[in-house]
C-alpha cells in the first residue's frame, strides 16, 4: 500500500459514504500535512516573533542608538562625508541615507567601499561625528529575518517554506472542518473550547479554539508571505500585478536597465513590493514636472531639503538613495515595510532627475491596483510595523501558532498506542471516495504550485521507495 493510499485510506474502494467517513477523510489530510509542516510553521513564528521584538529594540539598522538632542543638526552632506570618510574616503561612495528614526536616534548611512562591500554607518545628526559602524544585514535581526525567509538554504529553503505556506492553507480548511464537525456544526460553538476535561480531550479543545481564533490571521499571513516568495508571487502574482512604468508619462528608457528592486541591493526589503519589478526612469531628459528649483544646485543637502518640504518627514523617516551611474536617480522613499512609517496608506516613492531637478514620478498608496494595495497594508500587519497594538497583536499570534503545533504533537502522542509508527487517524477504518474534498484538495494545489510539486514528490518517492520497502511500509502503520 502507497502513502497515498495511507492518506486517503481506500478512498476508490465501494463504500457508503457518511458524514463519518468524511470526518476521518478530512482527519487523515490534516494530520498528514500537520506532521510535515507543524515545526517549519512554529520556526516561522518563533523567528517572527524575534524580528518583532528585535526591531523595535536594536532596530533593522541599529538605528536605535540614542543621541543628545541639540538644538541645530549638521547639513547631511557634512554628515555624509563623515560617514564615508569612517569607511572608504578615497574610493568608496555613499548609496542611501536613513532619516533619524526620532529627534533622539542617530542617522544611518550605506556606504560602499572600493570593492562594492556595504557598510552601515550611524551618524550624530547634530555634531555629524560617526557614532558606530557595522556590516550591513549582519546583526541579529537580519539572521532571524533569513531564517524566516529561507532558513539559510537560499532557494531550496524559499521554495520549502512557500510549500509550507500553501499546504497550511489545506490545514487551515481541513482543521476548519473537523472543528466545526466536533463543535455539532454549528459555528458560533467553534469559538468556545468546550469543558476542558484532562489528557488528550483538553488539549483537543485548546488546539481547536485556538485555530479558530487566528485561522484568518493565518491565512493572510500566508498570502501576504507567499506573495514575497519565488514562484507563487515572483513568477505569478508579482510579475502580473506590478506598477506601470510609464503611468507618469516618464517610461524608462530603453538604456535603462534598472528595476526598483535593484535598489534593494540584495535580501534586504526596502522597497513596496509592487514596484519592485518596475523599470527605473532615467535623469537627462526634459521630462518631469515642476520640483526642485532650477536655480538652485543639485546636492545632497538640496535633495533633503526638498524632502522635507514635500512632507516626507512629517509622517516618519524616510530614506534617499543617491543615483546610481550618470543616468541615475535620486530616489525618496518612505515604506511602512522599511518601519519608516506606521502608517501603510502614507507610502510613497519619488524619483528626481540628477540633474534638473524635475521629478519624473511620485508614486502614493492611491496609484496602486487593489493587491498591490493589499500587500502594502497586509505586509505592514504581518511585520507589526502599524503601532504597539499589531505588536502585542503579533506576539500573540506567534505564541498561539507554537502552541498550537505543541498541541498537535502532544495529541497525536496521547492517541498514539506504543506500538511503532505514525498510527495515522482511524487507522484500519474504510472511508468514503468523497470527490468534493479531493476536487477542494487539487484546486488548492493548482493555485499554489509548489503544493501541486510537493503531492507530485511525495506520489513518486513513495511508488519507486516507499512502497517497495518493509521498512518504511511498518512505519506508516
Amino acid at each position: 500500500m502507497t502513502l497515498l493510499d495511507l492518506i486517503y485510506d481506500n478512498t476508490m474502494k465501494n463504500t457508503q459514504p457518511n458524514s463519518n467517513q468524511h470526518y476521518f477523510t478530512i482527519w487523515r489530510w490534516h494530520f498528514y500535512a500537520g506532521i510535515l509542516i507543524a515545526p517549519l510553521l512554529m520556526l516561522l513564528a518563533a523567528t517572527g516573533l524575534a524580528m518583532l521584538l528585535l526591531a523595535k529594540t536594536i532596530g533593522k539598522e541599529n538605528q536605535y542608538i540614542n543621541v543628545i538632542p541639540q538644538a541645530q543638526t549638521q547639513p547631511v552632506s557634512q554628515q555624509a562625508q563623515a560617514a564615508l570618510d569612517a569607511v572608504d574616503k578615497e574610493h568608496g561612495a555613499v548609496i542611501q541615507y536613513i532619516s533619524p528614526q526620532s529627534p533622539d536616534t542617530v542617522a544611518v548611512f550605506r556606504v560602499n567601499d572600493g570593492d562594492g562591500k556595504a557598510t552601515m554607518v550611524a551618524v550624530n545628526p547634530y555634531t555629524a561625528q560617526v557614532v558606530q559602524t557595522f556590516e550591513r544585514n549582519q546583526n541579529l535581526y537580519h539572521l532571524m529575518d533569513e531564517l524566516h525567509g529561507d532558513l539559510l538554504m537560499g532557494k531550496f529553503g524559499d521554495y520549502l517554506l512557500e510549500t509550507t505556506a500553501s499546504l497550511t492553507v489545506l490545514m487551515i480548511l481541513t482543521g476548519w472542518y473537523l472543528w466545526w464537525c466536533a463543535r455539532q456544526r454549528h459555528i458560533s460553538q467553534m469559538f468556545s473550547t468546550g469543558k476542558l476535561g484532562a489528557g488528550r480531550s483538553g488539549w483537543r479543545g485548546v488546539h481547536g479554539a485556538l485555530g479558530t481564533y487566528i485561522s484568518l490571521i493565518l491565512l493572510l499571513f500566508c498570502l501576504s508571505g507567499m506573495a514575497w516568495a519565488g514562484i507563487w508571487g515572483g513568477k505569478m502574482v508579482q510579475a502580473w500585478s506590478q506598477f506601470p512604468a510609464g503611468k507618469w508619462g516618464v517610461a524608462p528608457n530603453p538604456e535603462s536597465t534598472l528595476l526598483h528592486g535593484d535598489l534593494n541591493d540584495g535580501k534586504t526589503k526596502e522597497i513596496p513590493w509592487i514596484l519592485e519589478l518596475t523599470p527605473m526612469p532615467i535623469s537627462g531628459s526634459t521630462l518631469g514636472e515642476n520640483g526642485i528649483n532650477p536655480n538652485e544646485p543639485m546636492t545632497f543637502d538640496t535633495v533633503d531639503r526638498f524632502a522635507r518640504e514635500q512632507g516626507f518627514a512629517t509622517n516618519g523617516r524616510y530614506q534617499i538613495y543617491f543615483p546610481k551611474g550618470e543616468k541615475g536617480v535620486w530616489t525618496i522613499n518612505q515604506d511602512s515595510m522599511s518601519y519608516d512609517s506606521p502608517n501603510p496608506t502614507a507610502d510613497r516613492t519619488m524619483h528626481i532627475d540628477r540633474y534638473s531637478g524635475k521629478i519624473l514620478a511620485d508614486i502614493n498608496f492611491k496609484d496602486y491596483n487593489w493587491f498591490g494595495k493589499f500587500m502594502v497594508v497586509s505586509i505592514a500587519f504581518h511585520m507589526g510595523t502599524m503601532g504597539w497594538w499589531s505588536i502585542a497583536l503579533n506576539v500573540v499570534f506567534c505564541l498561539a501558532v507554537i502552541l498550537m503545533g505543541v498541541s498537535g504533537y502532544v495529541m497525536w502522542w496521547k492517541r498514539r498506542p506504543r506500538a511503532s509508527g505514525l498510527c495515522p487517524p482511524a487507522q484500519g477504518r474504510e472511508v468514503a471516495n468523497w470527490r468534493a474534498a479531493a476536487i477542494i484538495l487539487c484546486v488548492v494545489a493548482l493555485i499554489f504550485p509548489t503544493a501541486a510539486m510537493a503531492i507530485l514528490f511525495v506520489y513518486l518517492l513513495d511508488k519507486l521507495l516507499i512502497s517497495r520497502t518493509k521498512f518504511f511500509t511498518k512505519l506508516l502503520k
